[in-house]
């Protein structure tokens, strides 16, 4: 996921933000904002049909973060009854539009383990990284391996503007995440964290109570949208600044919600119980926050919300 914008942050601004917010909290519309950019589908391959993935944690974590991300996964294909709320699944399907056809991609995990020893040290190189997805793909060959990094290990690449890498190696696609517990929480786990930069805003509490947790969500919801969309980096996507991807996912950064504007969600739900913050609901009723999409069909920013 695209890390926060840098906003300019004058008193005078500051009024202007918040007398915005207030206008746009009562918003019913679907669409959060105005298009960003327009994206263009260079006629390369998409994912479609089975998504196998291969989860590998790597280091070691708690148990609040395994299962969280391992209920997301699920909740991709989990359809509630009919007026349930905003689902999981539905934020999927939105993915899945992508993909000429059309029809929705059924994720299933074939393959997760735990490297709780670092086998590979702590600091996650570009040749180690290589040495994962082989291993992950031993016997698997269709497989999409998803690489989540522990708390005390360092990605090259991440905390430098984007929380979460897609790549391709050997022919591979893959997904990397960061743990934002210690690696960049300013960047990579806001809205459960202070920003480090822009207006000042509201810190949520996450629906899993681990904000490591929901954060590496946001991530992850938005590596497989990448991978689904331009697994080759030949698919849809728009070239940003330094030549920088953007993609369905981080078309619309720090957008959760309805009215989303720099430095509030958007519109969202908080569960009476726990106070947590989320915007979509998946299996056995767990609850997540998942980030905006770019919508292809109305040139806008997207949320289940």
């Amino acid at each position: 996921m695209g890390c926060c914008r840098q906003i300019p942050s004058t008193s005078l601004e500051a009024v202007a933000i918040s007398i915005l917010l207030v206008v746009l909290v009562g918003v019913p519309k679907a669409e959060a904002v105005e298009p960003l950019v327009s994206l263009e589908n260079h006629g390369g391959q998409m994912l479609r049909g089975n998504l196998d993935l291969s989860v590998v944690f790597y280091g070691q974590f708690g148990r609040i973060q395994k299962n969280t991300l391992r209920s997301f996964l699920k909740s991709l294909n989990q359809h509630g009854p009919p007026g349930s709320g905003s689902q999981v699944s539905s934020w999927w399907r939105m993915v899945s539009a992508y993909v000429p056809g059309g029809d929705e991609i059924k994720v299933k995990v074939v393959k997760q383990y735990v490297d709780p020893r670092y086998s590979l040290g702590k600091i996650m190189t570009r040749d180690f990284i290589k040495i994962l997805v082989k291993n992950a793909i031993t016997g698997l060959p269709r497989a999409v391996p998803v690489i989540v990094a522990a708390r005390d290990v360092s990605v090259q690449g991440l905390c430098m503007g984007k929380c979460a890498e897609h790549g391709v190696i050997d022919g591979t696609p893959y997904v990397i995440i960061g743990n934002p517990e210690t690696e960049c929480p300013g960047a990579c786990a806001w809205p459960f964290h202070r920003a480090d930069y822009g207006p000042p805003s509201a810190i949520l509490k996450p629906p899993s109570g681990d904000v490591a947790a929901d954060a590496m969500v946001v991530s992850l919801a938005s590596g497989l949208a990448s991978i689904v969309t331009n697994p080759f980096e030949t698919g849809l996507y728009q070239l940003g600044e330094k030549a920088n991807m953007i993609e369905a996912s981080t078309a619309c950064p720090g957008m959760f919600g309805t009215g989303a504007t720099p430095g509030y969600t958007g519109k969202i739900a908080v569960d009476p119980r726990t106070g947590g913050a989320y915007n979509a609901v998946g299996f056995k009723g767990k609850k997540f926050l998942l980030p905006a999409l770019w919508n292809p069909k109305t040139s806008s920013c997207w949320t289940v919300m």
